[in-house]
């Protein structure tokens, strides 16, 4: 698990650290960094071509850099990716608790499979209604590509968890009541939801965006081998408000698997969003909450828990409610 990571002329992240938690929710307003921040929990798969921030000098500034520090069983070690140059040259370097530099090799073994696996998704309806080729282990992509595959493999390999998704699928959306698979030609595999009334399969095309985002989510809730580490960008855009709970459960769930009685590691999960509704769900873990802020050019996150008196700003208003007004920060124009 990563406790916090700390940027340094990262694009609009100059010089600020994000703290994380099992589960955490950042919310802000555009152009406040959050997106960035999810890049930099792939911190792995990032390039740092054209990524130094707007008005720094590299040279004076030399340095661009990530910093992950690791909580759970690996709590005191650090990873550092880093570079001098705006290209694509950098290097990754892993210090333990004594704050040593260690080789790639074990312990820092561990980090890297956790920083491999490390999954941020941007999920679009056009992208999880695709058909897709089927290969072995296939994986859903960043923007939800591979839906298809990833629900046939469930049901092949875990056909327990596919029965309890489907069951899960009724609850959220009463309309369907299964999950069916289709091959609109040799090699490919598309998904069709079923109708509880008149057993009609509807192509993921004709589906809703708000259902195939919905459905995307519960599928990852519901993986027996889930990814370590994963980023939801805005995982309620496009959904009901009522769907909103359920968004939440699921994120618990990948979070807190003990919860619901699952033996597995928990995942990591880190989700931005700029719903009040959504928020408003984390009310009694503010924790969880994270809001960022632009402050005189760079990006300051704060845990809503270390806002002073908080609770007394809150008193018995709705979170989103008071977050919406300001009062909390972390909107258009409050700084």
């Amino acid at each position: 698990m990563i406790k916090a990571i700390h940027f340094k002329n990262f694009k609009a992240l100059r010089d600020t650290t994000l703290p994380l938690g099992r589960l955490t929710l950042l919310v802000g307003p555009n152009g406040s960094g959050k997106s960035t921040a999810l890049q930099g929990v792939n911190f792995w798969k990032v390039s740092f071509r054209n990524t130094l921030s707007v008005g720094v000098d590299l040279a004076t500034h030399p340095e661009i850099s990530i910093t992950v520090r690791w909580g759970g069983s690996n709590a005191g070690m650090r990873t550092i990716k880093s570079t001098k140059s705006l290209g694509q040259n950098f290097e990754v370097r892993h210090f333990d608790k004594r704050n040593h530099q260690i080789p790639p090799s074990p312990p820092a073994d561990g980090l890297l499979a956790i920083a491999h696996g490390t999954r941020v998704y941007s999920l679009n309806a056009t992208a999880l209604a695709s058909p897709v080729t089927m290969v072995p282990k296939i994986e859903l992509r960043a923007e939800g590509h591979g839906l298809a595959g990833v629900l046939e493999r469930l049901r092949d390999d875990a056909p327990e968890r596919f029965e309890a998704l489907n069951e899960e699928l009724g609850r959220w959306l009463p309309e369907f009541d299964r999950v069916l698979f289709d091959t609109p030609e040799a090699g490919k595999k598309a998904i069709r939801l079923r109708t509880r009334q008149g057993q009609h399969a509807i192509p993921a095309a004709d589906i809703s965006q708000g259902t195939l985002l919905a459905l995307a989510i519960l599928t990852l809730a519901y993986l027996p081998d889930p990814p370590p580490i994963i980023g939801l960008e805005e995982p309620g855009r496009g959904i009901h408000p009522r769907l909103l709970r359920d968004v939440h459960d699921a994120m618990y769930r990948l979070a807190y698997p003990e919860s619901v009685g699952e033996r597995r590691e928990p995942v990591q999960v880190v989700a931005t969003t700029h719903s009040p509704y959504l928020l408003d769900l984390f009310r009694d873990h503010p924790e969880e909450i994270v809001i960022a802020d632009k402050v005189e050019g760079n990006v300051r996150f704060t845990r809503l828990i270390d806002i002073p008196n908080y609770q007394d700003i809150l008193a018995d208003a709705a979170l989103g409610e008071v977050w919406y007004s300001g009062a909390l920060g972390g909107v258009p124009g409050d700084r």
